[in-house]
């Protein structure tokens, strides 16, 4: 089985600025992914032709199932709001995305703590912070029915505040206490990998740098785990000709399945 992690960008490339529905498939489709986990996506903005970017990667992998959840309802960077989940269809929206080649048994969505304030935070380069204000955030999980029986994933894209992505992970992993396992936990989390573990208590599946595209020197991508669950091989972060990450894809083999 391969799982992925892909922060998509809304589809753009960096190269030309622009967002290619085709490009996006053609990406997908090398990953060859089983379960599929997307951040930055599009569902009806006029950056992405207003196309559902989700039915696009759906398609592309061959998914029986899958799930959009909007974090933003708007369009972010103009007029925008917190999704509630209630958004009538056809509204420009934004978030994550997870999909799956396995039959999903049920959908979880979890929305998680927003920073109601502005606060300094000191970026790579700069000689002093800079006010910002953060997104909403929210995670998806799926209960799949694997080759070996039930397992669960949840796909999230986190805070890029320093210690915030911390709570927002620490909440997500303790709303997912009960579920069926093994549990894998994938996404943008904007930490690294000794913050990722230590805070969620899982091991990490895949260690390879996946940002920034060029020549990455962080692990902002990730893919957790609980359970018996186990890699069956090294990690890879792919480039593909879109995104400002690369995406992140492991072979893995759950309970007695085979890879």
């Amino acid at each position: 089985m391969r799982i992925a992690t892909f922060n998509i960008l809304h589809g753009r490339s960096p190269a030309d600025d622009r967002v290619d529905v085709e490009r996006l498939a053609a990406a997908v489709k090398t990953l060859d992914a089983d379960v599929l986990g997307l951040q930055e996506v599009d569902r009806d903005q006029p950056r992405s032709m207003g196309a559902d970017l989700t039915a696009v990667a759906a398609e592309a992998m061959g998914a029986v199932d899958s799930q959009f959840v909007a974090a933003l309802a708007g369009t972010p960077g103009g007029t925008w709001m917190a999704a509630t989940g209630d958004e009538q269809p056809g509204s420009a929206s934004y978030g994550i995305a997870l999909l799956s080649r396995y039959p999903v048994v049920s959908w979880r969505v979890v929305r998680l703590p927003a920073l109601r304030t502005r606060v300094p935070v000191w970026f790579r380069g700069t000689p002093r912070p800079k006010m910002v204000g953060d997104e909403p955030r929210v995670a998806v999980a799926a209960v799949l029915e694997g080759p070996s029986g039930q397992f669960t994933v949840a796909n999230t894209h986190l805070s890029f505040i320093p210690g915030w992505n911390a709570l927002q992970l620490s909440k997500l992993v303790r709303s997912l206490t009960g579920t069926p396992e093994p549990l894998v936990l994938m996404g943008d989390l904007n930490t690294e990998r000794g913050q990722a573990v230590r805070v969620s208590g899982m091991q990490p599946l895949a260690t390879a740098r996946t940002f920034p595209l060029e020549t990455p020197t962080r692990q902002l991508d990730h893919v957790l785990a609980r359970g018996p669950i186990t890699a069956t091989g090294p990690a890879e972060a792919v480039r593909l000709p879109l995104s400002d990450h690369r995406a992140l894809v492991v072979p893995v083999r759950v309970g007695s399945d085979q890879a």
